[in-house]
């Protein structure tokens, strides 16, 4: 139920036109004046770091926007992680698909012809999301950017308060849809304890209203708050949705969130172990999935790191994994790189060659095989299906790159009928 306008541009070419002159540093947790905004740009390009931030007056927000989005050198496009994975499926024909998020007349107008947006969802204004890039070596008065990244921010009220949910769980018995995409939850995260507690048990009421018969899969997203994410899987969320997606970020913080294997690793140092995430992903299904004592619809999770993917389903519940987690990787190949097919010249492979399945009980030890590039095993009655990705060497664009890999595989999942 999120949805925005991506406006992208460079942040050097905004703040000019803008008129705000080359500053020092300084980092704020909120932006409430241009101000603000020069200071806290200056901040993370000068340490080439990636930052989200939310900017707390609607006027001086509206008036920067207006700004950025007519800059000639602006990209606008659909952003969101629902409204990106709606223009995803959207590109296969036979597919109609219901968005429900904040739709202004912009968006309205950048979305796929087979996305159906109900009346009720219409806005008079879009919310836009400001993607200020900058590259290496690039300078603005005394900052110099040492790697390139993107600083973000917005004023969304909408989108963090899931203002939408309800109306999307209105429309589906009209729309009687095959399969139900929700997302969106993390963008509660900038709201006070209290408000985020009351909603997210208004969601998870309007979430118990989807007919059971209907598979619901649950795309998250960069949280930072461990009680908000315990409270999503304890509080009802995971145990009614079927499938989760996630990404090696997400998949730590949650084990770090509800004191699960490897909790006490700190961050990923390069490319995440097989073995670990492994051992994570068991323990959610164990821990939170369908089983013969628990009455859990939890049976599915895409896992996907630059890497590899890993697709972990409990047994008599899904088929077609093979394809679904293969589906998923050669998405990210060829989005990344912005082709129609895989470009054998433009891609290369970071995956180990060689990996154990586990670090918490007996493993065995798989060697890839490029012949036969998905790869699976089974413990205690849940199987895991592994593939590598042709990793692509100068990208193109990875914004909403997850939120494709997460909408391929879906696309071919099959859901057994329980």
């Amino acid at each position: 139920v999120n949805a925005c306008v991506d406006v992208v541009l460079s942040g050097v070419k905004l703040l000019e036109a803008l008129g705000l002159e080359p500053s020092d540093g300084k980092n704020h947790a909120v932006l409430n004046s241009r101000q603000d905004l020069r200071e806290a740009f200056a901040h993370f390009m000068e340490r080439g770091a990636a930052a989200e931030r939310f900017f707390s007056d609607a006027e001086a927000f509206r008036d920067i926007a207006r700004t950025a989005s007519e800059h000639p050198a602006a990209q606008l496009y659909v952003g969101g992680n629902a409204a990106l994975i709606g223009q995803k499926l959207a590109t296969n024909p036979d597919l109609k698909i219901l968005l429900c998020g904040p739709v202004g007349p912009k968006l309205h107008e950048l979305l796929d012809d087979h996305v159906v947006v109900p009346p009720e969802s219409m806005q008079e204004r879009d919310e836009f999301h400001l993607i200020l890039e900058y590259q290496a070596g690039e300078q603005w008065g005394r900052v110099r950017a040492p790697a390139a990244n993107r600083f973000i921010f917005s004023h969304d009220l909408s989108n963090g308060a899931l203002n939408m949910l309800e109306v999307f769980v209105s429309s589906l018995d009209e729309f009687q849809p095959d399969l139900v995409v929700l997302s969106g939850l993390h963008m509660m995260e900038g709201q006070s304890k209290e408000m985020r507690q009351k909603r997210l048990m208004e969601a998870v009421a309007s979430i118990s209203d989807i007919p059971t018969d209907i598979p619901i899969h649950l795309e998250l997203a960069s949280m930072t708050d461990q009680d908000f994410m315990s409270d999503i899987m304890h509080q009802q969320v995971f145990p009614l949705v079927n499938s989760i997606g996630l990404n090696e970020q997400e998949l730590l913080f949650l084990t770090q969130a509800a004191s699960g294997p490897h909790a006490s690793l700190a961050s990923w140092s390069g490319i995440p172990d097989v073995g670990v995430v492994s051992d994570i992903l068991f323990w959610i299904l164990k821990e939170h999935g369908r089983t013969a004592e628990r009455a859990s619809d939890l049976t599915r999770i895409h896992f996907h790191t630059l890497a590899y993917h890993i697709l972990v389903t409990v047994d008599g519940h899904w088929g077609n994994q093979a394809a679904a987690v293969a589906a998923g990787a050669r998405a990210a190949g060829t989005q990344a790189c912005a082709t129609d097919t895989i470009d054998a010249s433009k891609v290369f492979l970071k995956a180990p060659l060689e990996f154990v399945t586990s670090h918490t009980e007996a493993p065995s030890k798989i060697s890839l095989n490029p012949d036969e590039p998905v790869v699976q095993w089974h413990r205690e009655g849940i199987s895991f299906h592994f593939t590598p990705v042709l990793v692509c060497k100068d990208p193109v664009r990875t914004v909403g790159l997850g939120d494709a890999i997460s909408a391929e595989g879906l696309f071919y999942s099959e859901v057994y009928p329980q």
